[in-house]
């Protein structure tokens, strides 16, 4: 369940369907940062498309951040992503 918070909207089914588990409610609130963030930088290259080389930038970033979220849930370990894991706090759930 922890790795599908890293698959973009699966995150909600991890949440609904492990949200008793603080193992997976860790890698639940990066993976909803990662997802916001990602979904911010849709809406903003949609409406100004101006910023797409930029825009591609952070969503390569976003997968690699992914990449290295779902690589902790393998070793089980909850260690904060690097920039964004700091941002998870802010969802109380």
């Amino acid at each position: 369940m922890a790795i599908l918070a890293y698959i973009g909207p699966l995150v909600i089914v991890s949440y609904i369907l492990a949200a008793k588990d603080p193992f997976v409610k860790f890698h639940v609130k990066q993976g909803l940062v990662l997802f916001v963030t990602w979904v911010a930088i849709w809406i903003i290259t949609t409406i100004v498309i101006f910023f797409a080389p930029i825009a591609m930038l952070i969503q390569l970033a976003i997968a690699v951040l992914s990449i290295l979220g779902i690589i902790n849930v393998i070793n089980n370990k909850e260690a904060e992503l690097p920039i964004v894991g700091k941002f998870s706090h802010i969802f109380n759930i």
